[in-house]
């Protein structure tokens, strides 16, 4: 038996999602990792986005192959990732959906892991898992789960290579850590239309609000232990070339979040409320460094009338002495 997003027996269909924007250096490598998947991707749905490069022929010279993995190709006019994701999950056929930058790249494991806990748990609401930082040599930095304490738990729980279960305070700690993030994240097609997908209003911290959202409508997710994926660390992000504005964009658009946190689950409810005063404080720290120590004095009283926490007064302390 099958129920209607493909949670039975059978193995999962899922396509695989790649947006792509002047991506001709770096796609056959994120192509070729999705089509070396030992669980085969039911496709893999390019969605350029207004790209000025040879992005449109490196597709087609994968599609004019054939074989048993589709490789499918739109365009849109410049609107950005997340436009790009949604196009390419309404367009999939898949029951179930991955992500993959074009500059990053798949283990042969991804797909496969997933697969074979979404058969043994269809009750999971989504997964997550490890993936590995690399930079731009190749060069391997570190595992994500590394980065925060419940991942760390989780590694040593089951193991570099167990898998895990999430759910009520642990989802909540989930999503203040962000071990994991939208290249291992698998969950099925109809849930994300449901949740109307990444908001196009944001082009900052759009992938943390989506995941915020996914979790305060879920009861249990799935964690593969296991790197599955790789993180390519470089430069030219808008995160790291524009630190101010990606810091203020992140505390709007936690904010933003308001009327839909009132209706979620306590655990997750107050997960949101430390990440937006965690954004708060990430600004003010900022702006302290660069000597701007009433801008900064500011973003703690805002985090303070948000919600007062016992700590406040402690970090503004800290911020005034410098």
């Amino acid at each position: 038996m099958e129920d209607a997003v493909g949670r039975g027996r059978v193995k999962p269909a899922i396509s695989v999602v790649i947006p792509a924007y002047n991506a001709a250096a770096t796609l056959a490598r994120a192509l070729d990792s999705v089509l070396a998947q030992t669980h085969p991707a039911h496709e893999v749905l390019i969605v350029d986005d207004g790209s000025a490069d040879a992005t449109g022929d490196l597709v087609a010279g994968y599609a004019s192959r054939g074989g048993a993995v589709p490789v499918r190709y739109l365009r849109q006019a410049n609107a950005g990732p997340s436009a790009a994701r949604n196009r390419g999950v309404e367009a999939a056929t898949g029951d179930w959906i991955a992500f993959l930058d074009a500059d990053d790249w798949y283990y042969p494991e991804r797909l496969a892991r997933h697969a074979r806990m979404i058969e043994a748990d269809p009750t999971l609401d989504f997964l997550v898992g490890s993936f590995d930082y690399r930079g731009s040599d190749g060069s391997l930095m570190h595992a994500s789960m590394t980065d925060s304490a419940l991942g760390r738990e989780l590694l040593a729980a089951h193991g570099a290579h167990g898998q895990a279960t999430l759910a009520a305070e642990a989802l909540g700690r989930y999503i203040v850590e962000q071990f994991s993030d939208t290249r291992m994240l698998t969950l099925p097609r109809a849930t994300f239309l449901a949740l109307g997908g990444f908001p196009l209003d944001l082009r900052i911290c759009e992938d943390v609000v989506f995941l915020l959202r996914l979790c305060a409508r879920s009861q249990r997710a799935g964690v593969s232990c296991e790197p599955g994926a790789v993180y390519l660390v470089h430069d030219a992000g808008l995160i790291r070339s524009d630190r101010l504005r990606a810091q203020t964009e992140s505390v709007r658009a936690l904010r933003g979040e308001a009327a839909r946190m009132k209706s979620a689950p306590p655990a997750i409810r107050a997960a949101w409320q430390r990440m937006v005063k965690d954004a708060y404080l990430d600004l003010a720290y900022y702006l302290a460094k660069r000597g701007r120590r009433g801008q900064a004095v500011r973003s703690l009283a805002q985090s303070f009338a948000f919600h007062p926490a016992a700590t406040d007064l402690r970090r503004l302390l800290s911020i005034v002495r410098g």
